[in-house]
């Protein structure tokens, strides 16, 4: 981990930065923030100018400035910032980066603020925030409103009987999701963004063979600590996927809503089943995504012709509040779009609400469940922080 510099250009006397970042009064003058982020995803410079001027305006101290690097994506600086008793901390960095700080900051009663960056901002866009400029985003963790958020947790099963667990914000997957992020090359994707997942997808797609898998998804509570979220005497289902995804929410870059019913804010985990079948299979789960979830089902005419329609076998849809998939020959799985080696299983728990978001003050979340449960979130949270 590396604290971050400021440019030889921006240097100013211990004097002069004294009066500039003077505090407003005693009692907000014990406050501090941390921004935390990825040097290679956002300019540095002008981000730790960005909240340090914020601070100086809350009449915070100056902030702890710190950089991710390839040996450390967020959790050991997220536990730094965290061990210095700061009041907030703003993340800027790709989608590994959120992820990263997210599983280490949850639980901790300190929010986070996400500053919109990089090429996917899956977790910003669920929370329906704006993604075209970084002032709005600063000034919520200083000034704004604060929601409740769930929170997911993998127990990673490897072929050598290994267990990892690893938190994510957005979505898990195992099978050929997996193997399309996996085969996707860095350099295009640093290029093109999310269009670069196109190129690994056809790659993918060419050898993909359907895999059997025993899966189960949860609705009783888990226990505190419990790594396994499917309980022994729990009756299996199986099936054969393409892919298994395990999500907290659903809406992708383009519009596209993979699970349409998935809400950062309700406490549930939502399952897809990927099963295409035939040479043409995989246009029925595009047509299922990208037509039904993202177009019909926006409108009461589009959804009229959906009930018609009757069920689509080609993507099968479940929720709980945990979910295991088993798999006797080992897959690739991600993790909010980043690769994360071959499992053998994959077991998930919902942790409702255990991650603080700050949005800016009077953002509507709206993150497709009831107002009320939207506006109690946000209540709750606010309340306890005063």
């Amino acid at each position: 981990m590396r604290r971050a510099q400021r440019p030889k250009g921006d240097e100013v006397s211990s004097k002069d930065q004294e009066q500039d970042l003077a505090p407003a009064d005693s009692t907000a003058s014990s406050k501090r923030a941390a921004l935390i982020f990825n040097p290679v995803k956002v300019d540095g410079p002008a981000l730790c100018a960005l909240v340090e001027r914020h601070s100086a305006e809350a009449g915070w101290q100056p902030p702890l400035l710190l950089e991710t690097s390839v040996e450390d994506p967020g959790q050991a600086t997220t536990r730094q910032a965290l061990d210095e008793n700061v009041d907030a901390v703003l993340v800027a960095g790709g989608d590994g980066t959120v992820r990263a700080v997210s599983e280490a900051i949850r639980g901790s009663g300190v929010p986070l603020t996400i500053v919109p960056s990089g090429t996917g901002n899956l977790l910003a866009r669920n929370l329906r925030l704006p993604l075209d400029g970084q002032e709005d985003a600063v000034a919520g963790a200083f000034d704004g409103d604060t929601v409740e958020v769930d929170i997911c947790v993998a127990a990673i099963r490897r072929p050598d009987g290994h267990i990892e667990e690893h938190a994510f914000v957005v979505m898990a997957g195992m099978g050929l999701d997996a193997a399309m992020i996996a085969n996707t090359k860095p350099e295009l994707k640093k290029s093109v963004g999310w269009v670069a997942y196109v190129d690994g997808a056809a790659r993918s797609l060419a050898g993909a063979e359907p895999f059997r898998i025993t899966f189960e998804v949860v609705k009783n509570p888990i226990r505190r600590g419990q790594t396994q979220a499917i309980p022994t005497s729990a009756r299996l289902h199986t099936a054969k996927v393409q892919s298994i995804l395990f999500a907290n929410c659903g809406e992708l870059p383009g519009g596209i809503s993979l699970i349409p019913d998935g809400s950062v804010l309700d406490g549930e985990l939502d399952v897809a089943l990927m099963q295409p079948t035939g040479p043409f299979g995989w246009l029925g789960v595009w047509r299922k995504v990208w037509w039904d979830n993202s177009v019909l089902r926006r409108t009461r005419a589009g959804r009229a012709v959906l009930e018609r329609r009757g069920r689509d076998a080609s993507v099968r849809y479940l929720r709980g509040i945990a979910a295991e998939a088993a798999t006797t020959v080992p897959q690739e799985v991600q993790l909010d779009g980043d690769e994360f080696g071959e499992a053998t299983r994959v077991s998930c728990r919902i942790e409702k609400g255990n991650l603080l978001v700050n949005v800016p003050k009077g953002h509507d979340v709206r993150a497709k469940q009831p107002k009320a449960d939207v506006q109690a979130a946000t209540r709750g949270a606010t309340a306890e922080r005063s």
